[in-house]
């Protein structure tokens, strides 16, 4: 079992910047791909970044490519989504995601096994 609260959401004009947070509970933290999902008021849930287990391969949506930056320290069983040059497009809850395995990162919501309770990010124009 794995636990995840996400951190760092908030309101910000367009063309400012966020750091998320998630922390994780467990042992097992660097065992798991780690993605960050999105949802928009009246939209799906979509695939926003995920980064394998030892952080060496990283995916990103077509729409974040260049302006968010996904991390992770498992040493802390944390994991980051940098945010930069938002747009108020941007504006969703963002939830952080994890999936057991050594794999390439996945962009299927159904692919995760762990989900976090959201943050919010509100990008005014």
């Amino acid at each position: 079992q794995v636990q995840l609260v996400e951190s760092g959401g908030g309101v910000v004009q367009a063309g400012g910047s966020l750091r998320l947070s998630c922390a994780a509970s467990g042992r097992t933290f660097s065992s798991y791909v780690m993605g960050w999902f999105r949802q928009a008021p009246g939209k799906e849930r979509e695939f926003v970044a995920a980064i394998s287990w030892g952080g060496g391969t990283t995916v990103y949506t077509d729409s974040v490519k260049g302006r968010f930056t996904i991390s992770r320290n498992n040493a802390k069983n944390t994991v980051y989504l940098q945010v930069n040059s938002l747009k108020p497009e941007d504006t969703a809850v963002y939830y952080c995601a994890a999936k057991y395995g050594y794999g390439i990162p996945a962009t299927g919501a159904p692919s995760y096994d762990y989900w976090g309770q959201g943050t919010q990010v509100t990008v005014s124009s």
